[in-house]
């Protein structure tokens, strides 16, 4: 399991309280005084939750403890809850080729250009992301759309067809989806 990083921002009283309990947290307690400081701490950090007494704008995972004294077991409750939204969001983001592909917003991005996408594209590019060789009509038809193998249709062609076009109108990437001899592939 990843270790949870807890650096206290400008906070110095709560810094000494939580030092003492990070052994039994399992939680690296780190104190950040200095702008700096709070930089390289998270620049080190993977799994990291900034406690402060004011909100700062240009600090994320930031939980802002304005309403002090606070009892102990709900300040955890509170580490804890937000250690689990920081978990799901890295969790619902993939990289496909140089792209994020963002699973709960549904969108696709890469150098701040966002392109938003549907269920079935998010599935058709996951699906033909994670396949070695050319993926067939038959198996997009199998196994995104659920169709059976025997029905006549262009579902998966229509759909391939549009991703491109919208992929290439926002990216400007024409070799994002490639048809290759076989089928469908990104490479």
């Amino acid at each position: 399991m990843t270790t949870q990083n807890l650096i206290i921002y400008k906070f110095n009283t709560l810094y000494h309280i939580l030092e003492e309990l990070g052994l039994d947290l399992n939680i690296k307690v780190t104190f950040a005084e200095t702008e700096n400081c709070l930089n390289e701490c998270v620049q080190n950090s993977k799994n990291y939750l900034v406690i402060s007494n004011k909100k700062y704008l240009k600090i994320n995972n930031q939980l802002v403890l304005d309403n002090t004294p606070i009892k102990i077991f709900k300040l955890l409750e509170k580490v804890n809850i937000e250690f689990l939204k920081i978990q799901f969001s890295s969790q619902s983001e993939i990289e496909v080729k140089n792209y994020i592909i963002d699973l709960n917003s549904r969108q696709m991005t890469i150098n701040n250009i966002k392109l938003r996408l549907t269920e079935k594209e998010i599935n058709t590019i996951i699906y033909l992301s994670k396949s070695k060789k050319p993926v067939s009509i038959d198996e997009l038809q199998d196994k995104v759309w659920s169709y059976q193998s025997n029905i006549e249709t262009h579902t998966v062609e229509t759909h391939i067809y549009r991703l491109r076009k919208k992929i290439l109108s926002a990216f400007e990437d024409n070799e994002f989806i490639t048809s290759e001899k076989n089928g469908y592939q990104i490479k």
